[in-house]
């Protein structure tokens, strides 16, 4: 088995989580736990599209499935994930914030020169 180097795995990371389906799925079990028909209510895709994500999820090791009678419960796998979604609420944060102040000194410019 050749080893990757660290940039392509953390690349591969982002790609996982490159599609708004897998990041709500992440914010939503970030909650609670939350059994297949909650996901689907809660997002408004697809049960296939859904059931994708969710597939590519549980291969990745992010989330586990726990079947309770005819129901799939998902949860995160570790709390590693909530802080890594937590880190990237805080960074768009700080990038939004930035941009915002940009788009006010462009504003003003704008204004002092008509």
């Amino acid at each position: 088995m050749r080893s990757v180097p660290l940039y392509e795995a953390k690349a591969e990371l982002f790609r996982l989580l490159g599609h708004p389906v897998r990041i709500r799925v992440l914010e939503l079990l970030q909650e609670r736990p939350m059994p297949v028909r909650d996901l689907l209510a809660a997002i408004g895709v697809e049960p296939t599209g859904l059931s994708q994500h969710l597939a590519v999820l549980r291969r990745s090791g992010m989330v586990t499935a726990q079947r309770d009678g005819s129901t799939v419960v998902y949860s995160l796998a570790g709390g590693d994930v909530a802080e890594l979604l937590r880190a990237a609420r805080q960074l768009l944060t700080q990038l939004l914030t930035g941009q915002h102040e940009l788009l006010s000194e462009l504003l003003q410019a704008e204004t002092k020169t008509r």
